[in-house]
């Protein structure tokens, strides 16, 4: 493909692959409303996608894959694995607090690539990384109290131990554990993807990804057996949609822009999600989570505005 049709054809792709991202959290809502556990949902997410890319992979790429180095398949390995821990994390998270609040958390990813970029990518640390993770933290210290407080008879808020132990408070902190782990993820696919091809690339890694969920799922004495049938339907459109279309498109990307480049895009996320869950799931956020969102958004573009 041309330098000129890459080009041409990035902005589309990217909005594509914001689009479909964004419907993650609704269909992952949906599936939790009819009883399967977040584990479930993220292993059989990760297995539908793989079994749906074994035909291609495993006749057009099979010469590739054999060929991988040692190096190239040790960080697919650890690049799965950082996407396990990703799902597992923010999949759980949906169970404790709003898609609002646990889209936006999820999506600092972009914040913490910059901030390890000179170390990971050799990129310069820039004044405005230092500002905007400081602006984030505050967005996020403001969603984390909106999610504990009630308003009634005026803002009534729990004790800072009560807070701490709060459910909305345990859902913020593993959308933002789901950030980190998509930080190591970008970062190895963007050294992968310069020299592996996509499919050969997303198939170790999604797999890698789907056996480490499977494990983790089957410790926690959870079974992906017995559902409904529109569970499992949930649950595959689930893997077609953000995962294959949406996380692939993203993976694509990596070959032509920088990882925090990418990783900003994904900034779309929260505004998909969020206005999908104000007209399905007829849920509003707080003033105080729109504005804790809009200042960990703002942080993120003031660290990452120095990618091209």
């Amino acid at each position: 493909m041309s330098e000129r049709r890459i080009r041409l054809i990035l902005p589309f792709s990217l909005l594509i692959a914001i689009l479909a991202v964004s419907t993650a959290s609704i269909f992952i809502r949906f599936a939790q409303t009819d009883g399967a556990p977040s584990l479930v949902i993220a292993a059989l997410r990760l297995t539908f996608a793989t079994l749906l890319l074994a035909p291609l992979a495993l006749t057009r790429h099979r010469a590739e894959l054999q060929s991988l180095t040692r190096k190239q398949v040790t960080l697919g390995i650890a690049s799965g694995l950082f996407l396990a821990v990703h799902f597992a994390t923010w999949i759980s998270s949906l169970e404790y607090t709003s898609v609002a609040s646990s889209v936006v958390f999820v999506s600092t990813g972009p914040l913490w690539v910059a901030l390890l970029s000179p170390m990971l990518l050799n990129e310069k640390s820039t004044r405005s990384a230092i500002v905007g993770l400081g602006l984030a933290i505050l967005g996020g210290a403001i969603i984390g109290l909106s999610d504990a407080c009630v308003i009634q008879d005026g803002i009534q808020c729990p004790e800072l131990g009560q807070v701490m132990r709060g459910r909305a408070v345990w859902g913020n902190f593993l959308a933002l554990a789901g950030a980190w782990a998509v930080t190591g993820y970008l970062i190895i696919g963007r050294k992968l993807r310069a020299g592996m091809s996509l499919v050969a690339y997303i198939f170790l890694v999604y797999g890698m990804a789907a056996a480490a969920l499977i494990v983790i799922m089957l410790a926690a004495g959870k079974s992906p057996f017995g559902f409904e049938a529109k569970t499992y339907g949930w649950i595959f459109l689930l893997a077609a949609i953000p995962q294959l279309i949406g996380h692939s498109t993203y993976n694509w990307a990596l070959r032509y822009l920088p990882a925090a480049f990418v990783a900003v895009t994904t900034l779309g996320e929260p505004i998909g999600s969020a206005i999908l869950a104000f007209f399905i799931l007829s849920e509003t956020p707080s003033a105080a989570t729109i504005l804790g969102g809009i200042l960990i958004l703002l942080g993120i573009f003031l660290a990452s505005r120095n990618e091209k």
